[in-house]
């Protein structure tokens, strides 16, 4: 199904058989830059090649990232984003009609090679087309970034959505540097930091138990 411009999306995908994908801080880091690079519209090549070129190696990516994304124009905002263990969770605002597939496919993909050739293996990382939900209300949009930074903390993986370095919440609350920005939320959302940060971590006990009740459910 064609989907439209400046349309917001609920981006999910889950890896094959809940198997773990993202070990440690070199692949939370590798998928970060993925994100960052397929936002833009005109890249000079494959994400893996650019990782391979002489001054990506000499001075890093962020470096040279930098230089190529002055001034260009992005096909995707990225609103908010959690990188879980087995998981991630994205909201995108597309800048062209049916751009989420491609992006989505992109990121994906780019990293199912990655994560493969890392660990000598062999078929699809992910277990099939990512899910996306359309979000039509600024309400529902300020109650989906909540619920997606409290995922590590649901989990039980931090006690805090601070302590999980793999989500934007450091960004909604000014602790993250701008060039490790990934997030453009300011013309959406009408937040404060100290706002938001009082207004996600109120609802930490209820979330928590609020998927205990649909784990028993499902036993």
């Amino acid at each position: 199904m064609d989907t439209e411009t400046n349309e917001i999306y609920h981006a999910f995908n889950k890896s094959i058989a809940g198997y773990k994908i993202f070990n440690n801080e070199a692949d939370f880091v590798r998928m970060k830059q993925i994100l960052k690079y397929y936002q833009l519209k005109d890249r000079p090549s494959k994400f893996s090649h650019f990782m391979k070129n002489s001054e990506v190696q000499q001075h890093g990516f962020e470096d040279c990232f930098a230089t190529i994304s002055t001034n260009k124009e992005k096909s995707f905002q990225i609103i908010a984003y959690c990188l879980m263990p087995t998981h991630l969770h994205l909201i995108l605002r597309q800048k062209a009609d049916s751009e989420i597939f491609i992006f989505m496919s992109n990121i994906l993909n780019s990293y199912a090679r990655y994560f493969n050739i890392k660990h000598n293996r062999k078929g699809p990382l992910w277990e099939g087309r990512f899910k996306k939900v359309l979000i039509k209300t600024d309400e529902q949009l300020l109650h989906l970034t909540r619920y997606i930074h409290l995922n590590p903390v649901v989990a039980y993986l931090v006690g805090s959505p601070k302590e999980w370095l793999e989500s934007s919440y450091k960004e909604y609350v000014s602790l993250n540097s701008e060039s490790s920005k990934i997030c453009k939320f300011d013309d959406l959302l009408n937040i404060r930091a100290e706002t938001y940060e009082q207004f996600v971590e109120e609802r930490i006990s209820y979330q928590r138990e609020l998927a205990r009740i649909k784990s028993l459910l499902l036993e």
